[in-house]
């Protein structure tokens, strides 16, 4: 019986893709992007607002929220998140954590 090997996410993408400088800093910010888009639809949705309600609700357009909600999208700004949270009845908090050791040596 053939044993199988399990790898994580960011090891099959480095095995297949290859190891570039920069490689974890842009998984990294992709995470990062695709949590805030998360995060905001998530709570778009707990409020029952369309893209379009929390749009006038923020003093901008559906298009602009529904960047800002896509798990590519790279231009979030602090002063929009507060914007945002603030439409919501929330607030933004934000954390600095200890970063995970390189693994690219």
């Amino acid at each position: 019986m053939k044993q199988v090997r399990k790898m994580d996410a960011l090891s099959t993408i480095r095995r297949k893709f290859g190891n570039y400088p920069g490689f974890e800093e842009g998984v990294d910010q992709a995470r990062t992007d695709l949590v805030i888009g998360q995060l905001i639809y998530d709570a778009r949705m707990e409020a029952g607002l369309s893209q379009a309600e929390l749009a006038k609700r923020v003093g901008t357009t559906q298009s602009v929220i529904s960047r800002l909600e896509e798990a590519d999208y790279e231009g979030h700004s602090l002063s929009m998140l507060q914007r945002v949270a603030a439409a919501l009845n929330k607030r933004v908090r934000i954390e600095f954590e200890p970063a995970e050791p390189s693994s690219g040596g």
